[in-house]
């Protein structure tokens, strides 16, 4: 903690608390990130850090959250660039894929959604906020294609759909480190996949 000026020991910013945390994931796995190791980490307690969060799957949701929303500043930029609709397509598969084996933002999602089995309906409310983010944002995306002429006409909301099915299955097999799963792989599996689906389609000639 820091120190005020009247020589009291300050808590840090949630948000310090909560980069720490996913330094943590990054740097010593998930199994690491104990209550009592992130305390130490940040000059907290356990028990100060419980009467922050109120349990350990709230501070895990919490760290989710905050990763996402940088997640989503970065999808902002690379979805509002100048380029065509593929093009930017194609950074939004690369940012959604995971890095390897281990990736600490992958890492924490499968933490959190297997803990939400048991979550309250709010935890669940939160998760599906994340979910409909990327949903929305890859929606309109492929709507301004197909409005476009860029991809062949389909339901932005159903393609949509699929499409994430297809990167959370290839993407999972990623990030636990499933033998022949890498993201070279994956992103050529999902390359091809585009390719076939959203290729415009010349016009029938007349009968």
């Amino acid at each position: 903690m820091a120190a005020t000026a009247g020589g009291r020991r300050q808590a840090p910013p949630r948000e310090d608390v909560l980069a720490a945390a996913m330094a943590m994931i990054a740097e010593r796995g998930l199994e690491k990130l104990t209550m009592a190791a992130l305390g130490r980490e940040v000059g907290m307690s356990s028990g100060h850090l419980l009467y922050y969060f109120g349990s350990k799957d709230e501070l895990l949701l919490r760290t989710l959250e905050w990763s996402e929303e940088r997640l989503g500043t970065e999808r902002g930029r690379l979805l509002t660039r100048p380029a065509t609709a593929r093009d930017r397509l194609d950074a939004y598969v690369g940012l959604y894929v995971p890095d390897g084996h281990r990736d600490p933002h992958w890492t924490l999602w499968l933490e959190v959604w297997n803990r939400s089995q048991n979550a309250a309906a709010d935890a669940r409310e939160r998760q599906s906020a994340i979910e409909g983010a990327w949903h929305r944002d890859l929606a309109a995306l492929l709507a301004e294609g197909v409005s476009r002429g860029e991809f062949r006409a389909v339901d932005p909301d159903r393609f949509a759909t699929r499409l994430r099915a297809l990167l959370d299955g290839l993407a999972i097999q990623v990030a636990i480190g499933l033998r022949g799963a890498d993201r070279a792989a994956v992103l050529g599996h999902v390359e091809e996949f585009l390719d076939e689906a959203l290729h415009p389609r010349p016009p029938r000639p007349d009968a």
